[in-house]
């Protein structure tokens, strides 16, 4: 899947087998940091799922994914947070 595939939110929200990383509460740069610390752990064509409520992190995770080549699948809108979806690549 290209770096730059962005899912439906249908899509999104039948990502089942995701890893789920909560950094609520976290201020930038703490939620990309614990998306790093969490992707090795996730195999090749994994999916982490990211709950953050701080609004740079969708900006921050895109960027990141598609410098180290992960695909960045989108965000949900959740209640106070939001979730954003990172395939792992490599």
């Amino acid at each position: 899947m290209p770096a730059a595939a962005m899912l439906s939110e249908t899509d999104l929200n039948a990502i089942t087998d995701a890893k789920v990383v909560d950094a609520r509460g976290a201020a930038c740069p703490g939620p990309l940091l614990e998306a790093k610390k969490v992707v090795g752990k996730v195999p090749v064509g994994g999916v982490i799922e990211l709950w953050s409520s701080d609004p740079g992190t969708k900006t921050d995770v895109s960027a990141w994914s598609n410098k180290m080549g992960h695909a960045f699948l989108g965000t949900l809108a959740a209640q106070g947070y939001e979730r954003v979806f990172v395939r792992r690549a490599k």
